[in-house]
């Protein structure tokens, strides 16, 4: 695909449907024998449907139409085959909530790119619980539901899905299983379970969660997803006199480190019709240039941890060297982030440098352009090449677009509109 360079981006947009939320809002509904509920505004991407597809599988009832999912009736009741696609959200978050199924087995499949994800980080864990897990280290995965008993853990890795895995296959366990987290990650499964009904407790350093709670289902109307408009506020950031308002944008407090970010770098940052929900969100506008470079790590990682690959595109617009560091857990994601995205800033001619847990980037404050980038099948990275061509001198080619159906389908029309 040719993408030409963009000089003007004024808009205002509905954000896009968070997939975090949606994954979660599906499943845990879906897991309740006999549950019916409505997941209003989901987002319909490849790899929410793969979610759906999965919990179908299993036993449930969902139908998908009309701008919403359905759970027509809930239940894991089948042993099944699952195909988790490119989702390493469906296949973690499905290891934890299998394992305790005690009688019954389950193969949890994925494609090539999933199929190179590592998976002992939530084998590991849920194997002190007692699951009997059959996995090289990475997928496929087979599971024999065995009982399970409550843990205290430390995680190693800052990662939600295997926080939520192990969440899920507490609710399965005796007595209590705690997790302690050096930095608060993505906190959507314990705001969705406590909702639920789940005998849990949070604070900034734990989550603790009492097995056997009897939980109810419920409806959910899925913020925006704030990792999504990302890409949108890059566009407004990187050009002058670009603006975008971006409305329904989920901020909940481990996600929102991209706006920080953006302040620092210059940008002005606007955000009004706060509402505070389950998932707070609000109406954000980004205008005015950035400019200043950043050095971004440390507990600010995990809160904006998927927007890394775009932020780097934006320090090479800001004169002077940035660092990203603390960020190893880019090289686990669909590509490796980290390579890919130094990768892309080379090709189009801004100076970078890859390090052991981030990059370097020697902005001169314009990005020239004129090559061509491979997505490498990752989502992610399909969208940060397009923004760094669209803001670039010379535009550029991007081979893999398509890469972006997983969590924005309709990326390019807004792009290309």
């Amino acid at each position: 695909m040719e993408i030409p360079p963009l000089r003007k981006f004024e808009k205002t947009l509905q954000c896009k449907s968070d997939k975090s939320v949606t994954h979660r809002a599906v499943m845990f509904n879906a897991m309740l024998t006999g549950a019916r509920a409505t997941v209003e505004n989901p987002l319909i991407s490849e790899d929410t449907l793969s979610t759906v597809e999965c919990m179908r599988r299993l036993g449930a009832r969902i139908e998908v139409g009309g701008n919403e999912i359905r759970i027509i009736n809930g239940g894991i009741r089948n042993n099944a085959e699952l195909d988790c696609g490119n989702s390493g959200t469906t296949m973690r978050l499905l290891a934890g909530l299998l394992s305790g199924r005690v009688g019954k087995s389950f193969y949890l499949g994925g494609d090539a790119s999933l199929s190179a994800r590592p998976m002992k980080r939530v084998v590991e864990p849920l194997g002190k619980m007692g699951a009997k897990i059959e996995c090289s280290g990475f997928p496929p995965l087979s599971i024999s539901g065995a009982p399970l008993v409550g843990i205290d853990y430390e995680m190693p890795v800052k990662s939600a899905q295997v926080k939520s895995a192990i969440l899920l296959a507490a609710l399965n366990a005796s007595g209590v299983t705690t997790v302690h987290e050096s930095t608060k990650s993505r906190d959507h499964t314990e705001k969705m379970l406590a909702a639920m009904g789940a005998d849990i407790t949070v604070t900034d350093a734990c989550v603790s969660i009492v097995g056997g709670a009897k939980l109810s289902p419920v409806n959910v109307r899925v913020c925006g997803d704030i990792s999504s408009a990302a890409f949108l506020f890059a566009l407004a950031a990187g050009m002058r006199g670009g603006r975008v308002t971006v409305k329904n944008v989920g901020i909940n407090p481990t996600r929102t480190g991209i706006i920080d970010v953006l302040k620092a770098m210059g940008a002005d940052v606007e955000i009004e019709n706060r509402t505070d929900k389950v998932e707070p969100t609000a109406d954000i506008t980004v205008s005015g240039r950035v400019r200043k470079p950043v050095a971004v790590g440390g507990n600010i990682i995990p809160r904006l941890i998927d927007e890394l690959p775009v932020i780097a595109v934006l320090t090479a617009l800001c004169e002077g060297e940035s660092v990203i560091k603390d960020a190893a857990e880019l090289k686990v994601k669909e590509s490796d982030r980290i390579a890919a995205t130094v990768k892309l800033l080379k090709d189009l001619g801004v100076e970078a440098e890859q390090t052991d847990d981030g990059m370097r980037v020697f902005g001169k404050g314009y990005i020239e352009g004129g090559a061509c980038a491979d997505s490498m099948g990752d989502h992610r990275m399909a969208m940060a090449a397009a923004v760094a061509m669209s803001l670039s001198e010379k535009g550029g080619t991007l081979v893999g677009a398509q890469a972006c159906a997983v969590s924005y389908p309709d990326f390019f029309e807004i792009l290309t509109q």
